[in-house]
């Protein structure tokens, strides 16, 4: 580990000085004030803002004059593989991540390379995907998580390494980062990924300043702790819990004024839940956690048990609802399970079930109690050791990870969302080794199929939050929608995610197609949007890869699609001409 880190550091400090040369911009540095309140024309945070919006106030871009959007530059990455993350603005300053250890800092108005950072992958890592879902910003520091299981800081003018620190070990536990870091109240929270190598799931969080280890929160309890009951205690899966999964490879959301962390939890391991009785907290859950301490303040279980790969990860967007005349402050999810959750939090994060409903097809619950929202399951559509079985929707659910968005002034949740597919697997046993699969099931048979005679897969909902039914629906017939989605001020909402390479702007109270343009690769980051001199901007990353490619290659003989969809990361900027 020593030698790799040294020549990760070394490659990292003379990539980073070669590209700085010549004057850069002021900086602005970013504190928690500007976090919890950012300013309409930077786009500060994964999603916009602490609740989890992707939502910016800027209007000057409409649903009248969007049709006028062109390209203002764009810039290739250098590198393939999927493009995850959004571009990260404060200022001048345009921050993206790409695959393989890499962040590159542009002029967000001209596109001009201001450095780049590239730390090196040491040869023998088995991440599953070396993508990367972004950047967080926090005083003069750029922070940036690797799949070499680091948490780097970067000086934001230079790209100079200023500190890092381990958070996993890819060596040892086959752990590997893919999730963008959230900086909260001074401390760097991340978390890796890994599940289907027995790793345990965990969240960490390290001092913005010096890198120091604050305090880790494990997903999965161990002996003592609330929540271990919920594990074997003894027989032949007494040690469940030790590779039970729960990896927590997204960013969670933050209530600043309540001072709560809501955090994601991902699926269980193996997948197969029958090697693993009981309830199995906190897999498939949302977590609220104090940001000083990192203990868990409250919890809601999506699925008990988890045996589908239906990770819970995603953290529920902070809104309020209304709900027999009183406003309740609440969290909005839909998740990979295929159902869109409305769930209450008090002031001090404690979290009750509302009311959830179904929005794609799911042929697992039987049924789901309306006071807690407990499923019940069909167990034939439960996989289990040694039992091939069949379930809708498939592991990539009704979700996958990106993200939705919320629009204030429209009162909606829009939900990029996939229908009609479905997975049929066998379940075995498998020992744990670092750095093999481990999940139960033999990936190279994972048997996806669509229901006969669909008439899509992929598109985008819009839910109505205090009314809680959709109102208008976008069906993609030959497509997965893999994008997330940013909505704005003005009623635009602005999405990519199709095979098609499209990037599209639609009318967020109708749903009516208003623009579109074809970028070199699909697209599969999240959209973002800034101001600079008066004039609004959008910035997207497009680079298709890792699953949607995967699914792509499948459904070229599952519905005579194309087999792939050209790769190659390019960030591209548009305005008003």
């Amino acid at each position: 580990m020593r030698t790799h880190k040294t020549l990760a550091i070394l490659g990292a400090l003379l990539t980073a000085s070669a590209m700085a040369a010549g004057p850069t911009p002021d900086y602005k540095p970013v504190t928690a004030a500007r976090l919890a309140n950012p300013e309409p024309e930077n786009w500060l945070l994964t999603k916009g803002n602490y609740a989890g919006w992707s939502y910016t106030p800027l209007e000057q871009i409409t649903p009248a004059n969007v049709k006028r959007l062109r390209p203002v530059w764009s810039a290739a990455t250098g590198v393939n593989s999927g493009h995850e993350a959004p571009a990260i603005v404060n200022g001048e300053y345009m921050f993206v991540a790409t695959p393989h250890n890499q962040v590159i800092a542009y002029h967000a108005k001209t596109g001009k390379v201001l450095w780049k950072f590239v730390r090196e992958v040491p040869e023998g890592l088995g991440a599953l995907h070396r993508t990367n879902r972004g950047v967080s910003l926090y005083g003069d520091k750029v922070y940036v998580g690797s799949i070499d299981c680091m948490i780097s800081a970067l000086d934001a003018k230079t790209g100079k390494l200023l500190w890092d620190a381990q958070v996993c070990d890819w060596e040892k536990d086959s752990a590997y980062i893919t999730s963008a870091p959230l900086v909260v109240k001074g401390k760097v929270l991340i978390g890796p990924s890994g599940g289907e190598f027995g790793v345990r799931g965990f969240l960490k969080a390290f001092d913005a300043e010096t890198g120091k280890l604050a305090w880790t929160r494990y997903a999965v309890p161990g002996p003592g702790e609330a929540g271990f009951e919920t594990w074997p205690q003894d027989g032949q899966w007494k040690d469940a819990w030790k590779n039970g999964g729960g990896t927590m490879w997204m960013p969670g959301n933050y209530d600043a004024k309540n001072d709560v962390i809501y955090w994601g939890v991902g699926n269980g391991a193996p997948w197969l839940g029958d090697q693993r009785p009981g309830d199995n907290l906190y897999l498939a859950s949302v977590l609220a956690i104090s940001p000083d301490t990192g203990n868990i303040v409250s919890h809601f279980q999506y699925h008990w048990n988890d045996s589908w790969d239906w990770a819970g990860m995603n953290a529920p967007t902070l809104v309020e609802f209304n709900r027999s005349g009183k406003k309740v402050s609440g969290l909005i999810s839909a998740q990979r399970n295929g159902r869109l959750y409305w769930l209450e939090r008090d002031g001090k994060g404690k979290i009750t079930y509302n009311k959830s409903e179904a929005y794609v097809t799911n042929t697992v619950f039987a049924s789901i109690d309306p006071k807690t929202g407990r499923p019940t399951y069909n167990e034939e559509a439960k996989p289990a050791t040694g039992k091939t079985r069949t379930y809708c929707p498939s592991l990539w659910g009704g979700k996958d990870w990106p993200y939705e968005a919320y629009n204030p002034k429209t009162g909606m949740l829009y939900v990029p969302y996939n229908d009609n597919h479905c997975l049929t697997l066998t379940g075995m046993v498998q020992s744990i080794v670092p750095g093999q699969w481990s999940a139960g099931v033999d990936i190279n048979k994972l048997d996806l199929s669509v229901k006969p005679g669909f008439d899509h897969i992929g598109g985008i909902q819009a839910w109505s939050v205090d009314g809680g039914k959709e109102v208008w629906r976008q069906k993609y017939p030959h497509s997965w929608n893999w994008g997330s989605i940013l909505t704005t001020g003005s009623g635009v909402l602005f999405a990519g995610g199709t095979n098609d390479r499209m990037f599209r702007a639609y009318d967020a109270k109708s749903g009516k197609l208003l623009w579109e343009f074809p970028t070199p690769s699909g697209i599969i980051s999240p959209p973002s949007s800034f101001s600079i001199g008066g004039k609004q901007y959008i910035a997207v990353v497009s680079g298709w890869g890792v699953d949607a490619q995967w699914i792509q290659g499948k459904m070229e003989g599952l519905a005579g699609w194309e087999k792939a969809v050209p790769e190659g990361g390019s960030v591209w900027v548009f305005a008003l001409d």
